[in-house]
Order: C-alpha cells, then structure tokens, then sequence
C-alpha cells in the first residue's frame, strides 16, 4: 500500500496598513508602457490638532474593483475643486525619490526630491462638500468586537 501525501506551500505576508482621513486629489488613469492601466491618486492626510491640522500627502496606486469604482465617482467633484474628503485604508507604504526638472519657490533643477508612495486598498467613508455620499457598512467582525 502507498500513501501519497500532498503538501502545499502557503504563502504568508507581513501587511502594513495605515488608516486615516484625507482630502483627495490628482485622481488619474496611469497607462504604463508594459503592464495593464490603473488608476492612482493623491490623498493630502490631516495629522494633529482638528483645529488646526497639518498635512501628509501620499501619492497611492488605487486597488480593488470597489475601491477603484468609489474613486472613479469621486473624480468630477475632485476636478470641480470641490472638496473631497474620505476615511481610507492604505497598505505598503514606500519612499520614492526623483530629480526636480525645474527650478520653484521650495526647490531647484537637479534637487532630489521624496515622495510617500502606498496602495490604497479600501474607502471606509466619502465626504463631498461637506455631506455624506459614501459610509462602508460594518462587517460582522467588526459589529462582534
């Protein structure tokens, strides 16, 4: 008799997930040279005091079939200059540096500069002028907690 035992690799992953509120900004389509369009955006993420908060800005690729789709809605108030706010869910965030072309106010042609890249895997909440368009409902994991 032959027992025939079968063993699959599992994968698993160490996740970064950071969580917070932003207005929303840059929403485009990126259509790479080789690989498949998607969508990114700029999210401009309030930290400190709600009185008088600062900003971290975050230039995030969009993924997921929902997020992409609340992103996509969010675009022609976002290009009205209205002002969007959303509760979001960003994963992996990485640095990114790259070389100024021209010369501003704050740098010149030729500085390095730093960008804080993540994905942005999920919209709990959107905000347009100041009324509720989008709220995610509660999982049940999270109604038991």
């Amino acid at each position: 008799m032959t027992t025939q035992t079968s063993t699959q690799t599992q994968k698993n992953y160490f996740n970064l997930h950071t969580t917070g509120f932003g207005y929303l900004n840059d929403i485009r389509l990126v259509e790479p040279k080789k690989g498949n369009p998607f969508y990114a955006c700029r999210v401009a993420a309030l930290v400190g005091e709600s009185g008088s908060p600062e900003y971290r800005y975050f230039d995030m690729n969009v993924i997921g079939k929902e997020t992409e789709t609340l992103i996509k809605k969010c675009q022609e108030a976002v290009e009205a200059k209205k002002k969007v706010l959303i509760s979001f869910v960003m994963s992996d965030l990485w640095v990114d540096t790259f070389t100024y072309t021209a010369d501003s106010k704050y740098h010149k042609k030729g500085d390095t500069g730093v960008t804080l890249k993540g994905r942005l895997i999920r919209i709990k909440m959107i905000k347009i002028d100041g009324e509720v368009k989008y709220q995610e409902s509660k999982k049940q994991d999270e109604v038991d907690a």
